[in-house]
């Protein structure tokens, strides 16, 4: 909510993708008709209002049953101090020119926007507990969480090893600049012996009525690029990462990697090296396994998959890389022989058909060069 109006505007409005974090894996809430839960956030600070709203609710002296109590469930994950009533909301309204990001600028960006046909700016801001009103803040901040990541939970905010990065939109109101909360990020720093540390992206939320716009892949690489300055961290990883995080990550991840010398179209063509390794980790703090799938981007950018020995040789590379699963199968079943009677070891023979495996690997090495091209057209795009 940015004006008043926009209480009553659908199209400042959107729905949760998940709610069985809060009302069970049926994500059902009993008893009521036409129940609606109502959340609505100051676009900046994120000071909130909630309300309950239903034609009907079961009645337990009538019914014998007893309608779920809602209201606490979302009192649970939302903070203490919310509105629930209009007037004091936009009471508070009025006073969102005073509010400013918090913390450190890192980033400032623009994107175009059709609609309002012209630029937008964004700024991105490295934020810590020591910001005054910022623990508040992120209290509420965090609720969105519940809503939009499968598996989310809060974090202890009194462990000093975490880092937030924070995305703001800039916009103007009755001639003042104000701040609207875009998305944001948290990073745990942890520590690799004996002195470096290990940043590894646990949350990453850009609001619904952003995402498509590329604001995730700019504060990813705001990101990165805030840890490369520091010689004391050795690499930045991600902690379990999501299906659209890893695409997030490879089109970031080439981006920064593509000129670098070790990438350069000849020495792809060599194969994985040992250089590029060490180049991408010593420059930009991306592990092994990352750089790995950057150079198979990159080399297929290169490869003209239209030539027969071209195309073999790359879909060799990669597949030498995906058959390691297989290999470790093989390895197991040796042990097996020697050690399983005949009818165990046929049933283990059964779950390891190579002709299934050859099918497999091929279904991989297909999906990945699926993958692979959307980030370099995204890339091409960029």
């Amino acid at each position: 909510v940015r004006f008043p109006e926009d209480l009553e505007d659908d199209n400042t409005t959107f729905n949760p993708e998940y709610s069985h974090q809060v009302f069970g894996d049926d994500e059902v809430a009993f008893g009521y008709k036409g129940l609606k839960i109502l959340l609505y956030y100051i676009a900046g600070n994120l000071s909130t209002l909630f309300r309950i709203e239903y034609t009907s609710k079961v009645n337990e002296k009538f019914d014998c049953v007893e309608a779920d109590d809602v209201e606490s469930k979302i009192r649970e994950i939302i903070p203490p101090g919310f509105c629930t009533n209009t007037d004091d909301f936009v009471s508070l309204l009025e006073k969102e020119v005073n509010f400013k990001p918090f913390g450190m600028l890192l980033h400032t960006y623009s994107v175009h926007n059709e609609d309002a046909g012209e630029d937008i700016m964004y700024q991105i801001y490295k934020a810590d507990m020591t910001c005054p009103g910022f623990r508040e803040y992120h209290e509420r901040l965090q609720t969105f969480l519940m809503w939009f990541i499968e598996t989310a939970s809060f974090i202890d905010v009194d462990d000093e090893r975490w880092n937030y990065f924070l995305v703001f939109e800039k916009y103007n109101k009755d001639g003042a600049t104000l701040f609207a909360t875009v998305g944001y990020m948290t990073v745990y720093n942890y520590y690799v012996y004996p002195d470096k540390t290990r940043p590894r992206v646990s949350q990453m939320l850009i609001l619904p009525p952003f995402q498509g716009e590329g604001h995730g892949a700019q504060l990813l690489e705001t990101v990165h690029r805030y840890y490369m300055s520091s010689p004391t961290v050795l690499d930045i990883t991600a902690e379990d990462p999501s299906e659209n995080y890893v695409k997030l990550r490879d089109f970031v991840l080439v981006k920064l990697c593509q000129d670098l010398l070790c990438f350069s179209p000849g020495k792809l063509m060599q194969g994985f090296s040992q250089e590029m390794v060490m180049e991408a980790q010593q420059k930009l703090k991306i592990n092994k396994q990352h750089t790995r799938r950057v150079y198979e981007i990159l080399r297929l950018r290169a490869t003209d998959m239209g030539d027969a020995e071209q195309s073999r040789s790359y879909r060799l590379d990669v597949k030498r890389r995906l058959i390691g699963p297989y290999k470790k199968k093989q390895r197991e079943l040796a042990k097996m022989r020697r050690c399983l009677r005949p009818e165990e070891l046929t049933n283990q023979l059964n779950q390891i058909d190579l002709n299934m495996q050859h099918e497999q690997l091929e279904e991989s090495f297909q999906q990945l060069v699926s993958e692979y091209r959307r980030v370099l057209e995204r890339l091409a795009q960029a």
